[in-house]
């Protein structure tokens, strides 16, 4: 893979050269590759279809938990998402030591791995929100709770610039990742402005089904808002909102 550092950029494949766009900037390849049919039949590349197989899991796996925090990725998502959630399944996957390769899941894999995944990296929770935070999971009621002590917004709140106000969002989700089905909660608080005035407690009160088998997973975020004329506007169509999973409950 190469570079296109000339002034006219090319989308096109001219004899072996193939010429194309990515975030990265426009590249270049030459043509090639092992014939699909051989990775698909031949015994040497066993090995390459199990891990083929299992990156496809990781994929619907990724796909499936987007899905189900949708409510708060539209407005807390960077455009890089999609790949690196499918590399931490991956990992999740890896980590199963029941299944033979090929075969190995999210299921019998470690799932609390993912806890501490950030949705945004241009925005993260980590380097975000200081106010001190308490998240919890208890299967047996089917709550996934966050509890926030009140705090001072522009101490404890790391803002971008142009911010008048924010809210803090959550989300618990209980995921079946072998049906692809789920069943999520989200909640959020009012839009305080973001000041020297101490907020109230929160407390974030998530169902999902009780006594559940099934991975269970707590998000947590901030939104921030600029007032303009007395109305409230996403601060930058929400670039550098966080959201991370703060807590994972694999079973």
């Amino acid at each position: 893979m190469a570079r296109q550092k000339g002034i006219i950029k090319l989308k096109s494949t001219i004899g072996d050269i193939t010429f194309y766009k990515t975030q990265d900037g426009h590249l270049a390849r030459e043509k090639g590759g092992i014939d699909a049919s051989r990775i698909k039949n031949d015994p040497a590349f066993q090995r390459t279809r199990e891990n083929g197989s299992e990156f496809g899991r990781a994929g619907k796996a990724g796909k499936i938990l987007r899905t189900a925090l949708r409510g708060l990725l539209l407005n807390s998502v960077d455009d890089r998402v999609v790949s690196r959630l499918t590399q931490a399944m991956v990992k999740v996957i890896q980590a199963d030591m029941v299944s033979v390769g090929g075969l190995r899941n999210v299921i019998d894999g470690e799932a609390e791995l993912l806890a501490g995944f950030e949705f945004n990296i241009r925005g993260k929770l980590g380097t975000s929100m200081f106010a001190p935070y308490e998240g919890a999971i208890d299967r047996t009621s089917g709550d996934i709770t966050v509890d926030v002590a009140s705090f001072v917004p522009a101490i404890m709140i790391a803002a971008p610039g142009g911010t008048t106000h924010f809210k803090i969002i959550s989300a618990g989700a209980e995921i079946d990742f072998e049906a692809e089905t789920f069943v999520s909660t989200n909640s959020e608080t009012a839009i305080p402005p973001w000041d020297m005035v101490p907020t109230m407690a929160i407390s974030h009160v998530n169902a999902v089904t009780p006594n559940s088998t099934k991975p269970l997973f707590l998000a947590l975020g901030v939104e921030f808002y600029q007032q303009v004329n007395g109305q409230m506007y996403p601060l930058k169509n929400g670039s550098y909102n966080p959201l991370a999973l703060v807590s994972v409950s694999g079973l």
